[in-house]
């Protein structure tokens, strides 16, 4: 939408939007001859630009469509128009020169353009240009396009005009996390096309922080895309990507630097539209819900799937003392009368004390009494210097055949 002048200038202002055409389809709509419309939805068919001659009725065919206005702008595409300004009087027109902002919400950015420097243009000459600039905001946009030239009277002039148009959001991502007990996150994310028309998705990619690792669990063994060669979306249709984030050596070590880690990465997400036109889309750091260790953290290391019964086994009990004072542990183990898994060994073992941060491995071993799918209960630790008591009755489960 541009404002009209108030004031007759010696050259002409045009803006168009250089975008790809539509595909169009006709709507086919018919009848037998002998019903009430006779061959009226038949000759509307024959008279459509579109429809596949002399198979009006039959072949749905797809015809390019070009711009009609403005059209959809959506965020990570790329904007083009041509500028052109034109000498629409009998005699030159001196230092014409063309000026272009992209003006937002939030900022003004200027726009490049190849004629810098202002020049003559003779009788039915053109000044034309070309402007590309890649979206990076949502909401209105107004462009604004400024010439300046010299007048009859010799001094300066200028004018301007303003185009608005509207950028809207492209895709719909959203995620899930879970953290494990291994200190892994899993990352589910959630790909959805809310443009108007069909997208192929032609790079998801998880950047990961400074703090994890990743890897990605959306291909098979020999590298291929579990999703194809292709992923096309649909309007509305939306595709799943998983990934697996290993927090980094030095921040595993350290608990205080674990539970502090929440910075996951992001997603750079690379699509085409279903002429081939690119488009660009990166999301804000993505933030994890950090899990809460309480005062000491337990887990179980080199525990096996499944055990035979009445046959012991064996694994590692790691414990981290995840408080800002020094602990003074002692193990208790006990073998409930419900339980189907009972302790071998030795309880009220003292560990010492475990200054913070600090962990310690101990080594545990079991008997299974009853087959099934049954939890490792029956662990407590003692901290001597507050008299307080931590019970474990939920950390892991292990199949018994």
């Amino acid at each position: 939408m541009d404002s009209k002048d108030q004031v007759e200038h010696l050259v002409a202002l045009k803006v168009m939007r250089l975008t790809k055409p539509a595909l169009v389809s006709p709507k086919i709509v018919t009848c037998d001859f002998k019903d009430l419309p006779g061959n009226i939805l038949n000759n509307f068919l024959k008279e459509d630009a579109t429809a596949v001659v002399q198979m009006e009725t039959l072949a749905v065919g797809q015809f390019l469509l070009l711009p009609q206005s403005f059209g959809n702008i959506y965020l990570g595409e790329t904007f083009s128009c041509y500028v052109c300004v034109h000498n629409e009087t009998n005699q030159p027109v001196q230092s014409v020169s063309i000026k272009a902002d992209l003006q937002t919400s939030l900022q003004r950015v200027p726009l490049t353009t190849q004629n810098q420097k202002p020049i003559m243009l003779d009788v039915d000459e053109t000044l034309s240009d070309v402007i590309h600039h890649e979206v990076k905001d949502l909401g209105t946009h107004i462009l604004v396009c400024e010439v300046t030239y010299m007048s009859n009277y010799n001094t300066p002039a200028s004018f301007r005009k303003f185009f608005k148009f509207e950028v809207m959001k492209p895709l719909d991502v959203k995620t899930k996390f879970c953290n494990v007990e291994s200190d892994d996150v899993f990352l589910e994310a959630q790909v959805q096309n809310i443009t108007s028309g069909p997208i192929i998705l032609e790079q998801v990619t998880l950047e990961g922080s400074q703090q994890f690792s990743v890897k990605s669990l959306n291909e098979i063994d020999d590298g291929t895309s579990v999703f194809g060669d292709v992923t096309l979306l649909q309007p509305q249709e939306s595709c799943q990507y998983l990934y697996c984030l290993t927090p980094k050596e030095s921040i595993a070590k350290d608990i205080k630097l674990l539970a502090a880690a929440r910075n996951i990465g992001k997603f750079d997400i690379v699509w085409r539209s279903n002429l081939g036109e690119k488009g660009r889309l990166q999301t804000s750091q993505l933030q994890r819900m950090t899990p809460d260790y309480g005062d000491i953290r337990i887990t179980y290391e080199n525990l096996p799937d499944k055990v035979e019964v009445d046959e012991p086994f064996s694994f590692k009990c790691k414990i981290v003392n995840a408080t800002d004072r020094k602990l003074d542990l002692i193990l208790k183990l006990h073998s409930l009368q419900s339980s189907s898994i009972l302790w071998c060994g030795v309880s009220n073992r003292k560990l010492g004390c475990l200054e913070p941060g600090q962990g310690t491995t101990i080594a545990l071993t079991a008997l299974p009494i009853n087959t099934g799918i049954h939890n490792i209960t029956g662990v407590s630790l003692v901290d001597l210097f507050l008299h307080r008591t931590y019970d474990y009755d939920e950390l892991a489960s292990i199949y018994v055949y």
